[in-house]
């Protein structure tokens, strides 16, 4: 079975404490996960040109792209792909070179790209489109192809936002407690 860590010119992906990462996924090069964080089947993220970081307790789910964009002489940090802690990522979501903020749900297929700043507690619905140096604000669901601001979220969705995340964190246990039995 392969290794889903691969260095990239000498640099290998660094696991931050109780992390889980499916045997099937495939990180390569700059990429730094926090405490508890989950990695799911499928899940592609490079790290190659620039870095990336996921916070605490986040998840990402079967089938995410994740990538960011090189440094370059106009733009000399490029773009790293920057999420914060209990973010839940959706099924076949798409990040590139953007910065998400804590407690944020990405719906599945959904598109974050390069420069956009998406706030805390925010809610991206599934198959929503932020284009690059979109800014979300914090508090509030987007939805669209561009995304577009909803609504401020309500008090159940943005106790959601950790319950979602917590929910993860049992799981991905539950997959390492497997394994070691195994």
């Amino acid at each position: 079975m392969h290794s889903p860590l691969r260095p990239y010119k000498g640099i290998s992906p660094t696991i931050g404490e109780a992390s889980y990462i499916d045997p099937s996924a495939l990180l390569v090069g700059d990429i730094e996960l926090g405490d508890h964080t989950s990695i799911w089947p499928l899940v592609a993220a490079r790290g190659d040109v620039n870095h990336i970081k996921i916070g605490d307790r986040s998840n990402v789910q079967d089938g995410t792209v994740l990538h960011v964009t090189r440094k370059t002489t106009t733009k000399p940090a490029g773009h790293p792909l920057l999420i914060g802690n209990d973010v839940t990522i959706g099924h076949k979501a798409m990040l590139h070179g953007c910065n998400v903020g804590d407690r944020v749900l990405v719906g599945m297929g959904a598109i974050i790209l390069d420069g956009a700043i998406v706030g805390s507690d925010v809610i991206i619905g599934a198959g929503c489109l932020v284009p690059p140096g979109k800014k979300l604000e914090s508090g509030f669901l987007y939805i669209g192809s561009p995304a577009k601001q909803a609504r401020p979220l309500n008090d159940n969705e943005r106790a959601f936002l950790l319950t979602s995340a917590e929910n993860y964190v049992r799981l991905k246990n539950d997959y390492l407690s497997n394994a070691e039995n195994n």
